[in-house]
């Protein structure tokens, strides 16, 4: 994307803070940008927001996409973090993004499920309880959208995911299928990209221990009590005891970090003690391991404060500022993150349940399915993700593991290795060098060629 390209984002961004409708939908003058509030329940609201890209290629034979970025946590806002965090047009000091995946297609994010974000719930008793509500929300936002859209209908819509995310992506994928497949939903299903995903905890628990071993980071104690947690949540998922099992994951994440000096979750080259959100063991200590951590990560490691407001300056001011007076459609008694904390605890009995027969029901009909994942993680391990890929019952699996890995590079430098990838029918692996749990923040240039092979963009 040429510069001044970004720069008309900015300018539209600027323009609108004094311009904008008191509506239930709105958007910006130059309509780049269009945002609003779904009811997809009774008295429970998600938040969404689109922009469309300037580089947008006309009369090309393959059509552009639109991609729908849905974060972790649970209870991340993909309107914030996703947005001026990672991906969007704008940084977190609302200056242009040379890395935004605009480049490549329209942008889609919404706070989901309700109550994260500007999404809010009119009755506590609303939030959603499992992956599967949480995809019913989002199909119904999806029909609101694309149905009275024919330039939607036309863009096919992949579905990238971070973190837990991943979880909401592949049941929002079984879930929009059906619906398309019902002729309730009038959308083309391009593809669901899970990113660093928590697809199935077990997996990824088991190997914690083994990796911070063979990295020198934990000696055969730390090793021995790692191993026997993650054995026990094992079983006690075997059982269903799936709130039983993220108790003691959260018992597992306490053991790794005293074993390891504080390892860092998101980068195992990293010390926890670096950690802008926890900070010291002492203060770990009390409060325990925290269950919005992503998000709150996220925010401090990306968004420095700097200059005279160093140590004021925030994404909550941020949102519930400049963001909040161009949109002009939050409800007075709605803050962004005020609802956040209900998210997590409705949803702890769905939080260590797997989604790898989502991923399997979404490879039989057909639906391409990408995994890419950091290097660097821990909570979301490549090796991890390897392991719950070889339990698909797919019936391309056998072919796929035998698909010689594509070296990746970086525009024209082929001297440096930033990636790998391996594809059979419609499944694809990307392996990303030098990044951790936030690869779009971490390593933007692999980034952006991955989502050019993944939609196929025209140039």
């Amino acid at each position: 994307m040429e510069k001044h390209s970004i720069l008309i984002l900015f300018l539209a961004f600027s323009l609108s803070l004094l311009q904008g409708n008191l509506a239930s939908d709105a958007g910006s003058p130059d309509g780049s940008e269009q945002w609003g509030y779904v009811e997809v329940r009774p008295k429970a609201h998600l938040f969404w927001w689109l922009y469309k890209s300037p580089c947008r290629v006309a009369n090309s034979s393959t059509p552009w996409p639109t991609i729908l970025w849905l974060q972790g946590g649970p209870g991340g806002s993909g309107v914030a973090f996703g947005n001026f965090l990672e991906i969007g047009p704008l940084d977190s000091n609302l200056n242009p993004r040379n890395s935004t995946w605009l480049h490549k297609a329209d942008l889609l994010f919404v706070d989901s499920p309700v109550a994260t974000g500007f999404s809010y719930v009119e009755d506590n008793g609303l939030v959603v309880r499992t992956d599967e509500e949480a995809a019913n929300d989002l199909t119904a936002l999806l029909k609101e959208l694309f149905n009275g859209d024919e330039n939607l209908q036309k863009s096919p819509l992949y579905i990238f995911a971070e973190s837990y995310g991943g979880k909401f992506a592949a049941t929002l994928g079984v879930y929009a299928l059906k619906a398309i497949e019902a002729g309730e939903l009038k959308m083309q299903l391009g593809g669901v990209a899970l990113g660093d995903s928590w697809i199935s905890p077990e997996h990824f628990v088991l190997t914690w221990g083994p990796l911070l071993k063979d990295l020198s980071r934990m000696n055969n104690r730390g090793l021995n009590i790692s191993n026997s947690l993650a054995l026990q949540i094992q079983q006690q998922l075997a059982q269903g005891k799936f709130v039983d099992a993220t108790s003691t994951w959260s018992d597992l994440e306490n053991v790794i970090l005293d074993n390891s000096n504080n390892v860092d979750f998101y980068n195992f080259m990293l010390d926890y003690e670096n950690d802008p959100v926890i900070g010291t063991s002492t203060e770990r200590s009390k409060k325990g391991v925290s269950t919005d951590r992503y998000s709150r990560y996220l925010e401090t490691r990306y968004f420095p404060s700097t200059g005279s407001n160093a140590g004021s300056s925030n994404l909550y001011d941020l949102m519930n500022g400049p963001v909040r007076i161009k949109l002009k459609i939050i409800p007075e008694n709605v803050t962004w993150g005020g609802q956040g904390r209900l998210v997590f605890p409705a949803l702890v009995d769905d939080f260590m349940k797997p989604r790898i027969q989502e991923v399997d029901e979404l490879l039989a009909k057909g639906i391409r399915v990408i995994v890419y994942n950091g290097q660097l993680d821990l909570i979301c391990s490549t090796k991890g993700a390897e392991a719950w890929v070889n339990r698909l019952k797919w019936d391309g699996l056998k072919n796929f593991l035998k698909q010689e890995r594509t070296p990746l590079y970086c525009k024209n430098d082929n001297t440096t290795t930033k990636g790998f990838r391996s594809s059979y029918k419609n499944l694809s692996f990307f392996w990303v060098m030098g990044a951790g749990h936030f690869v779009p923040v971490e390593q933007p240039c692999i980034s952006l060629e991955m989502v050019e092979l993944v939609t196929r963009s025209p140039k």
